[in-house]
């Protein structure tokens, strides 16, 4: 095998195949990346058995060959190397000569590695700036506890060209929907994927570019029969894949039946605070700085404003004031700073049209791109008292209707029970 790969497009995407590497590979070949070169190009990819990401990119192919490298050495090693393009050659071992700095891997043993899963069903396709920012709005309100897998997951419901997504860690619950097309009139169906590979596959989409949603052993509510016709798949078979931009990252869905939440949201509220997204989050993050671990950020309405407090005892306090319409009873909340901060982010990127966390000034962006920038988004925060769960929404349009593609319900910090 030999090739020549521009620097930057390869550390680009070894580094986010590393991203999807078994961080303890119960098999030693299974921390592998392999490289493929074709006359076409280079194909980059692992699988664990759980997880399988794939990235093709342009390479000059003097000599196809194919090799499995150690996958987060190769991260480092690509990730340092200076701005020249990378000559590849495995005439013994896979050797990278980069200008002046060279290195050599052993590799691994390519018949001990899994094949690739393939997913030859083609569910839909989705815009990959909706799809990305949905999974950022959800994502954070999943649990980390491995213990209970099935909260760990963001729960994907298709109901004719609806999928509304679904995450939680019994404290918080957050909910976006978006339009998709499907290639078929569906049903409705329960895909239940693990939040940090759908957090993974959002890196790879792009505004104005489809994602297409790949499945295998799915079908309506439960397992389908296999794409040959053969036996029915097992439940632990199905997967979930999304491709976008030459990337491709499949994933085993969770078993396992989600909590039935559509009960946790209450009737009514007794409070509501409508107030400007950006200001908003602006405020609670700087005021969140002087919160001690395990403390609250307050929210105190009073007349056309909220303040928005927090301390920690003896050392410092904060204080900041921001324009808010309100209307009810119980004037003062308090929240999680980062339950609250994500929320808000989420709430703010509905508005924005960025995922969370994104660089507003990055490729893409409208203000970046020539374009109008968005316009100023609102939130509306409706609560009844101190231990009962608060819903974070988008305040009402012109017409008088809410922004309810995207909720985030989250429980104030003194209760103590969860939603």
């Amino acid at each position: 095998m030999r090739f020549v790969v521009e620097r930057d497009a390869l550390a680009e995407a070894v580094a986010w195949i590393a991203r999807s590497l078994p961080s303890r590979p119960v098999l030693p070949v299974l921390s592998g990346l392999l490289l493929q070169a074709a006359p076409d190009g280079l194909t980059l990819s692992c699988f664990d058995y759980e997880v399988s990401a794939r990235v093709s990119i342009d390479a000059e192919v003097s000599q196809p060959g194919t090799a499995l490298v150690p996958g987060r050495l190769l991260a480092e090693i690509t990730r340092s190397l200076p701005g020249y393009p990378v000559e590849v050659d495995d005439a013994d071992d896979l050797t990278l000569t980069c200008g002046p700095a060279s290195f050599s891997l052993v590799t691994l043993p390519i018949a001990d590695y899994p094949r690739l899963p393939e997913l030859p069903r083609l569910a839909g396709t989705v815009d990959g700036s909706v799809f990305a920012t949905a999974i950022g709005q959800v994502t954070p309100a999943a649990s980390r506890d491995d213990t209970l897998p099935v909260i760990t997951g963001v729960n994907l419901e298709i109901e004719g060209d609806t999928i509304t997504l679904v995450a939680t860690d019994r404290y918080r619950l957050a909910i976006r929907e978006l339009g998709w097309n499907p290639v078929r009139a569906p049903g409705r169906s329960t895909l239940l994927v693990p939040a940090k590979t759908l957090a993974d596959a959002a890196r790879m989409m792009a505004p104005g570019v489809p994602v297409r949603i790949l499945t295998r052993g799915t079908d309506g509510d439960g397992p389908a029969s296999s794409s040959g016709g053969g036996d029915p798949l097992r439940a632990g078979d199905a997967m979930i894949g999304f491709e976008s931009g030459g990337r491709r990252l499949t994933t085993r869905l969770i078993g396992g039946e989600y909590i039935k939440y559509s009960s946790k949201f209450p009737a009514d509220f007794g409070s509501c605070g409508d107030m400007p997204a950006a200001p908003l989050a602006e405020a609670v993050r700087r005021v969140a700085l002087v919160a001690e671990r395990g403390s609250s950020v307050r929210l105190s309405f009073e007349l056309g404003k909220v303040i928005i407090e927090a301390g920690t005892k003896g050392q410092a306090r904060a204080r900041e004031t921001v324009a808010a319409d309100f209307s009810g009873e119980e004037s003062a909340i308090a929240f999680s700073p980062q339950y609250l901060l994500d929320g808000l982010a989420a709430a703010l990127a509905a508005a924005s049209g960025n995922p969370p966390g994104q660089d507003p000034g990055g490729p893409g962006h409208p203000e970046r791109d020539g374009g109008p920038a968005p316009a100023e988004g609102r939130i509306r925060l409706e609560f009844t008292g101190p231990t009962k769960p608060a819903l974070i929404t988008g305040s009402p349009g012109a017409d008088g209707e809410a922004a309810l593609d995207y909720r985030y319900l989250v429980v104030p910090l003194r209760a103590l029970a969860s939603v």
